[in-house]
């Protein structure tokens, strides 16, 4: 896949150049993204679709492949061409265009309540390939209904391989998982949890292993290893650190 060809796939959200006064202004809200990112570990960073590039990058260094936030910056969408491999490429810009395909379905008054999140490989300055999870939700809608600024968070995917789409929507237990092979969403329900399968899945998250859990709940360890099957086979997962994601995703803790 040539930069051109690139680029051009990545345009489906493309919008008009708007009057300055339509635009939020960088004072308005970079302060608070800026906050944000000293909070956590994870990237930030701000695409600009109207200038097809970045407004803001964290100096978090998950996402920078060794360069600096001013020279991913300047880089703009340059910097996935060079960063990641071909075949993710083409995943990008296969999930760029389901997913404004499924955006523009959506009534104009809930476009901002949908996150999209799925995974892809960078390639370090090392020659090493990371396998990230990326989480993208709109920051501001413009007066034509569509994403002109989109914040995204980058964090370590657990997964074992890039692709794992799935779009949310804030306050419901609604779900869609892209079915690549079909170029379809697939409509599901975020699945829950019992009392008793978030006690087990929270003590494991702060680091509890099986026998400890099962000492602290006034149970045998047979049984901790009971709920751990259950949970697995809700969150359709296969260990607990890929629960813990898919629960962190969901928003089930």
């Amino acid at each position: 896949m040539t930069h051109k060809d690139f680029t051009s796939l990545l345009t489906k959200n493309k919008i008009k150049p708007g009057a300055d006064n339509q635009r939020p202004q960088p004072k308005d809200y970079l302060p608070a993204i800026s906050a944000f990112s000293r909070l956590t570990y994870e990237s930030i960073y701000i695409i600009d679709y109207e200038k097809m590039g970045f407004e803001y990058v964290s100096e978090n260094p998950l996402f920078l492949c060794g360069y600096t936030p001013g020279e991913v910056l300047a880089m703009g969408y340059e910097f996935y061409f060079r960063n990641v491999p071909e075949s993710d490429l083409e995943l990008l810009t296969n999930i760029n265009n389901a997913g404004f395909d499924f955006y523009d379905k959506i009534v104009p008054e809930e476009r901002s309540l949908y996150t999209i999140t799925y995974d892809f490989h960078l390639n370090t300055k090392d020659g090493d390939q990371l396998l990230i999870n990326h989480k993208l939700t709109p920051l501001f809608i413009n007066a034509d209904n569509k994403i002109q600024l989109a914040m995204c968070i980058v964090s370590i995917s657990y997964q074992k391989d890039a692709g794992n789409i799935y779009i949310y929507k804030q306050g419901t237990t609604e779900r869609w998982e892209l079915d690549t092979a079909q170029g379809v969403w697939r409509k599901s329900v975020t699945p829950q949890l019992n009392k008793r399968e978030l006690e087990v899945l929270r003590l494991h998250a702060r680091g509890f292993a099986i026998n400890a859990i099962a000492e602290k709940l006034f149970v045998v360890p047979d049984t901790i290893k009971y709920y751990r099957r259950r949970i697995f086979e809700k969150l359709q997962v296969g260990n607990m650190t890929e629960a813990l994601q898919r629960a962190i995703d969901s928003k089930i803790i």
